[in-house]
């Protein structure tokens, strides 16, 4: 048997597992009765989360392409540098439960809300609110799914020598069609066995990687030759300046509270010892992971010197440095970080459209008027619908996917940060405060990316939380309070 025969064999399978789980999903949400039930089974997974799944949905929700082959190419053109920037990653999973765990997910069961809108619905009885989010949604995960789509065929183009072309059309079906089929549950039980992979994964490449370079202290002293800033907390020539460094504990650290996929997760887990437990498992975890998958790609450096494009760091590591089955069973670690991340930003998207934008302004919100059979319907073509015109920007990939993702993090950010927290825990936060801030942090955020104004190394995401920070506030001193039905529903007990 040819090698590239016997790396393809372990992905396949490994896609043909991720189907049987999602066959099996779609049998637990047929069981649901009425259409506001299955809406609920499909979106959120009847609220049943356990703390060991709670914690590996939210990690491989979080960790994606940009994690496991942006971060890591990224880090094998900048070096340690970048491995030291991206553990400030590590407090995501402690600080989405530790913030918004217990008293969202009390919210949104006093409120019957099933996605992030529904939620913003009840808090700023705004349709405004409720539209502008949706459509940043869209935009912005387009924009996300997109660097998943590119990270994905590249895997498959690198491991199976295939075109690029091919590579992503077999990964953009076959996750399209998977998270279609499955939903929610489908999405969680496989973010599971994802998370698992990737450890696994990430800890296998390391070793093979110091190994071949012939241990810690040779690698290290080969970067050193190749260039000094390798080894340097900057980078080579400043590239990662102080500034820019502590921009980073905005967008990946503080700014993780605003990025819908994690969020959402909030909403489904089965109750408060899950969610500590989860803290806990998902802290330890990522901090992990994420450390072993950046600090391969820095010390692939000095094994691989030459690679056309930071991006194919991870899978050419793999590829070359293990046999070629064991190849194609690790190859599956930064595949199913990319998989994790593409299928709950698609299940978001399909319920924007489906449960926030159509059962809400073409139904009148009354469920009841849902067929089960018309809304799986609808999911599958809207998330169709996306797949393809994410697949058609993918054509023309750019060199490093990291910054597309990040553009993306930070437009969500801007979008639903100081709307989800305040709305939380400041009484006085109301629609004008909320709207004020979705506009002006997007306008500025986008505005920033684009023109590149001297900040003095400072990220675009830093000035845009600071001004939809003060928008909000003063955006909700100037309009009228919520009232006192919302103050009931979102000023009570936390317990």
């Amino acid at each position: 048997m040819s090698a590239q025969f016997m790396t393809t064999v372990p992905v396949v399978l490994y896609l043909a597992l991720s189907f049987g789980v999602a066959l099996w999903a779609r049998g637990r949400t047929a069981e649901g009765g009425s259409a506001k039930d299955i809406i609920e089974e499909y979106y959120i997974g009847g609220r049943s989360m356990g703390g060991f799944v709670l914690a590996m949905t939210i990690i491989a929700s979080y960790t994606s392409a940009g994690s496991f082959v942006g971060g890591p190419g990224v880090a094998y053109r900048l070096g340690l540098s970048w491995v030291l920037l991206a553990m400030i990653q590590v407090p995501t999973t402690f600080l989405t439960l530790g913030v918004l765990g217990k008293r969202f997910a009390i919210v949104a069961r006093r409120t019957g809300a099933v996605t992030l809108t529904d939620y913003l619905l009840a808090r700023y009885r705004s349709h405004t609110v409720v539209i502008l989010c949706s459509a940043a949604l869209l935009v912005f995960f387009m924009a996300a799914m997109l660097a998943q789509f590119i990270g994905g065929a590249r895997l498959f183009q690198t491991v199976t020598g295939y075109p690029y072309v091919v590579g992503l059309a077999l990964f953009g079906v076959t996750v399209v069609l998977y998270t279609a089929v499955g939903g929610f549950r489908a999405v969680v039980v496989t973010d599971a066995v994802q998370g698992i992979v990737m450890v696994v994964a990430v800890v296998v490449v390391l070793l093979a990687v110091i190994d071949a370079g012939g241990g810690m202290t040779q690698c290290i002293a080969t970067l050193k030759a190749i260039d000094p800033g390798l080894i340097t907390p900057t980078g080579p020539g400043d590239a990662v300046p102080q500034p820019f460094m502590l921009s980073f504990w905005v967008l990946v650290g503080l700014g993780v509270l605003g990025l819908p996929q994690t969020t959402q997760r909030c909403m489904g887990y089965r109750d408060s010892r899950a969610m500590h437990d989860a803290m806990i498992i998902g802290t330890l975890l990522i901090g992990f992971m994420i450390l072993c998958a950046h600090l391969a790609g820095t010390l692939g450096r000095a094994v691989l010197p030459d690679l056309p494009a930071g991006d194919l760091a991870m899978p050419s590591l793999i590829v070359q440095l293990l046999s070629p089955f064991w190849a194609g069973v690790f190859i599956a670690g930064p595949l199913a970080a990319i998989m994790s991340t593409v299928d709950s930003m698609l299940l978001l998207a399909s319920a924007a459209i489906v449960k926030d934008l159509y059962v809400r302004y073409r139904l009148g919100g009354d469920t009841s008027r849902l067929r089960p059979v018309t809304m799986k319907r609808m999911s599958v073509a809207s998330t169709a619908v996306i797949g393809v015109l994410v697949f058609v920007a993918a054509m023309e990939p750019p060199d490093l996917l990291v910054w597309i993702n990040l553009f993306a993090f930070g437009g969500l950010e801007a979008v639903f940060l100081w709307p989800l927290v305040l709305g939380l825990y400041w009484r006085r936060g109301n629609a004008t405060g909320a709207i004020a801030s979705i506009l002006s942090g997007v306008t500025a955020f986008v505005w920033l990316t684009i023109a590149k104004p001297d900040m003095g190394g400072i990220h675009a995401i830093v000035p845009t939380t600071l001004l939809s920070l003060v928008m909000f506030v003063a955006g909700s001193l100037a309009g009228r309070p919520s009232g006192r039905e919302v103050d009931a529903l979102f000023g009570g007990e936390r317990s």
